[in-house]
C-alpha cells in the first residue's frame, strides 16, 4: 500500500522550530551542566544579566516561563549564591530578584560558549537572513497572542508591560 500525503510533519514551521530548538539545547548542554545549570536556569541567570534587578513576575515574562517554575529556579539559584531575593516592603507576595557576583560569572564564563554555539547554528547564514528570521519569529509570536485574545504583552515572553508600583 502507497501511504498517502496527508501532512507532511518535516515540512511543517512549528515541526521545524521545535526540532531546531532541541538541538540547540543539546548543544549548549554540556556547557551548563559544568557549572549544574538547566537551560531555564540558564535563561534566568542570562536575562538577569542583562536586564538586572527584576520583579519575579516580569522575570516570568522575560523568560517564557511559568511563574511557579520561576519560583522554583530562583529558590535553587539562591542556594546556590546565584541570586539573591528581597520581598517588597509594600506587598508580602511581591519578590526582587538579583543577580549575585557569582551569578554574573556564571553567565560572563558561559556566554562566548553560547555564542559560539549560535555561530556554530548560524553557519554560513547572512545576516540580514538571520535578523529576517528573528523578525519572523517575533512576528509569529505576537500573532499567536493576538489569537489567543492576548496583547503580545500578556503572554510569557511576550513585550514587558508596565505594572502598578
Amino acid at each position: 500500500m502507497t501511504p498517502r500525503k496527508i501532512y507532511d510533519l518535516t515540512d511543517r514551521l512549528p515541526f521545524l522550530i521545535n526540532r531546531v530548538g532541541a538541538a540547540m539545547v543539546d548543544f549548549a548542554s554540556p556547557g551548563l551542566k559544568h557549572f549544574h545549570l538547566t537551560i531555564p536556569l540558564w535563561r534566568m541567570l542570562a536575562v538577569l544579566a542583562h536586564r538586572g534587578e527584576m520583579r519575579q513576575v516580569d522575570l516570568a515574562d522575560a523568560t517564557s516561563l511559568d511563574p511557579p517554575t520561576v519560583s522554583r529556579l530562583i529558590t535553587g539559584a539562591a542556594k546556590k549564591g546565584f541570586v539573591t531575593r528581597t520581598r517588597s516592603n509594600t506587598n508580602n507576595r511581591e519578590v526582587t530578584v538579583r543577580l549575585t557576583r557569582k551569578g554574573l560569572g556564571v553567565v560572563e564564563d558561559l556566554v562566548p560558549k553560547m555564542l559560539a554555539d549560535e555561530e556554530a547554528a548560524f553557519g554560513n547564514l547572512p545576516a540580514k537572513d538571520i535578523a529576517l528570521v528573528k523578525t519572523v519569529l517575533r512576528r509569529m509570536y505576537q500573532n499567536i497572542a493576538e489569537h489567543r485574545g492576548h496583547a503580545a504583552a500578556d503572554v510569557p515572553g511576550g513585550p514587558r508591560r508596565p505594572r502598578k508600583r
